[in-house]
């Protein structure tokens, strides 16, 4: 199973560049939710997104609602964030999965936290770290991701 990467509201071009050539890489799918704090014919998300972009799954979404009225595979979204206490190591992600991610100023929304507080992980820091790069983010459990499903599945 694939995995899906939500990016709500992002703001950096060059993140979202970065996090479309991970997407790429590991045959995942990218999902933007706007409003956006670029666009994306901006030169910095291409020229960080590489040759890949063309060849990228990635839909644009209005709106949180929108993402949400839309067909959603059955698979589980698991949301990423610095207030959880989980370490996203425990998530089960050997059969794919929604990883919502928030803005790099604000991470995801209060109310997106409170209404899936069982779903929700971190990533461990040390030396009182307030926060990763997102891009950094997204690439530490994607392919947390690709570990649990490749070991599942070849093992």
């Amino acid at each position: 199973m694939r995995f899906h990467i939500v990016l709500h509201e992002p703001r950096i071009p060059q993140n979202t560049g970065n996090i479309g050539r991970l997407c790429f890489a590991s045959d995942s799918v990218l999902h933007l939710i706007y409003p956006l704090g670029f666009t994306l014919s901006q030169r910095e998300l291409k020229r960080a997104g590489m040759d890949y972009w063309k060849d990228l799954e990635v839909y644009e979404w209005a709106s949180t609602e929108a993402f949400w009225d839309s067909a959603l595979l059955p698979i589980p979204h698991f949301y990423l964030t610095t207030k959880a206490k989980c370490p996203y190591y425990q998530a089960p992600l050997s059969g794919g999965a929604y990883l919502h991610f928030g803005r790099e100023d604000a991470g995801l929304r209060e109310e997106i936290l409170k209404a899936n507080q069982e779903f929700c992980y971190t990533i461990p820091m040390q030396n009182n770290a307030r926060s990763l790069n997102l891009a950094t983010s997204v690439g530490i459990v994607l392919y947390e991701g690709v570990r649990q499903r490749d070991t599942r599945r070849y093992f």
